[in-house]
């Protein structure tokens, strides 16, 4: 029976994998800091490979601290930047530019152009 569920929470500043038992009881995590692009003042961007390498990296530490394989979890849960974005070639499946964090750009431009967006 699978007792474990998994969760993603990718971030600004980092991804984080927490694994669950059963009980709610997190019984493993890993944690792993990604790079902040700054192209201009008030943006900014975030390599989305890299982010999708970082998500790889601490599932697969958070399941080896507990000798967990894939098939433990019955589900995962993800939580991410909802106000950024990324494009993505569909033939490569490859991002076609950094990922752009889009309330950080909002909050760069003038108050009146802020109210129209």
């Amino acid at each position: 029976m699978k007792s474990y569920i998994g969760a993603i929470d990718q971030g600004t500043t980092s991804t984080r994998f927490m694994v669950f038992d059963n009980h709610a009881r997190v019984v493993a995590m890993a944690q792993k800091e990604h790079e902040q692009i700054f192209p201009a003042p008030g943006w900014v961007e975030h390599n989305a490979e890299e982010i999708l390498r970082c998500t790889h990296e601490v599932i697969g530490a958070a399941l080896q601290q507990r000798s967990l394989q894939p098939a433990d979890l019955a589900a995962i849960g993800i939580t991410n930047q909802r106000e950024t974005t990324v494009v993505w070639e569909r033939k490569t499946g490859r991002p076609v530019t950094n990922a752009l964090c889009q309330k950080r750009r909002a909050r760069s431009l003038p108050r009146e152009d802020r109210l129209a967006a």
